[in-house]
């Protein structure tokens, strides 16, 4: 899961035809409009209220919900509870942490998506490649692979299709996949910013490809400290890190860190990481431009 400054931090095409309808049915479940409607206020069953839209929250869950002690050595999984019965989303982890490891329990937490026919959407970290994937990928992808940076290109492209591998492997069709990228420990970024924004830039290719919108978790801190001025203008959800639901609503005015809108924002316990959809925002206007229901 998304936990920033913590100990742990946790391909198909979208047919269009589909994607269609799975959001047509979400809009009607939440009460909200389809992309490109009018926005109408968001319903929620959270108590509070910011600019006369119901505030939304949810949770996002990976590896650490998973039962004590599967999963890579780096990164065994800590038993910790799904969210609560309010949840009204949930954004779900697509690996064990790293690139190229497979969260060891997604299927099992979409299944529980399903069965509380709760809107889902997904994030997957963006990690330094090994020396191993760096030879095994950067030649191959979109890119050309005859440069440095072109080969790290691709590496972030296998990164994204693996992980659109793993929405496929669940049955799982998504319109906006989040791209956490933060300073990882058991990964660390390079010393430079403009070879770290190339992988990322792969993974942002391997989405699009396929069909699939695309935003950031990151931090205004971090970001910059990690691939530069780098500014796709694309949704981004912030974090107030372990405070408070107040707190985390605040973090949907503060500024950008790539020129991209704040659409969530997410607060931590020890045991769970709570997240809201930004009352003011896009994603309040128009939900299923970020969640859908599992098919």
């Amino acid at each position: 899961m998304p936990r920033t400054a913590r100990p742990f931090t946790v391909r198909a095409a979208v047919r269009t035809a589909v994607r269609t309808a799975a959001l047509a049915a979400l809009a009607g479940l939440l009460g909200v409009s389809p992309a490109g409607a009018a926005p109408v206020p968001v319903q929620g069953s959270s108590s509070g209220s910011t600019s006369g839209s119901t505030v939304v929250t949810g949770g996002d869950v990976s590896w650490p919900q998973c039962p004590v002690g599967m999963g890579i050595p780096a990164r065994r999984s800590l038993g910790l509870p799904m969210p609560g019965d309010r949840a009204r989303f949930v954004v779900i982890g697509l690996t064990n942490g790293p690139a190229f490891t497979p969260n060891p329990c997604l299927a099992s937490q979409v299944q529980w998506a399903r069965d509380r026919r709760v809107p889902v959407s997904a994030y997957a970290v963006a990690t330094w490649p090994t020396a191993r994937q760096l030879a095994r990928y950067g030649a191959a992808g979109p890119f050309a692979g005859t440069t440095r940076r072109s080969r790290l290109r691709n590496v972030g492209y296998a990164e994204g299709s693996y992980n659109l591998r793993r929405l496929a492997s669940v049955g799982l069709i998504l319109p906006h996949v989040w791209i956490d990228v933060e300073h990882y420990s058991i990964r660390p970024w390079s010393g430079s910013r403009l070879d770290n924004r190339a992988v990322v830039r792969g993974v942002v290719r391997a989405y699009q490809d396929a069909g699939i919108a695309t935003g950031f978790y990151s931090t205004s801190l971090q970001w910059p400290d990690i691939v530069g001025r780098a500014s796709w203008g694309l949704p981004e959800w912030h974090t107030a890190g372990p405070r408070s639901r107040s707190v985390a609503l605040a973090r949907c005015a503060e500024a950008s860190f790539q020129g991209g809108p704040v659409v969530l924002a997410q607060w931590w316990t020890d045991t769970a990481d709570h997240d809201v959809v930004c009352p003011s925002g896009p994603a309040a206007a128009s939900m299923p431009a970020y969640f859908t229901h599992s098919p």
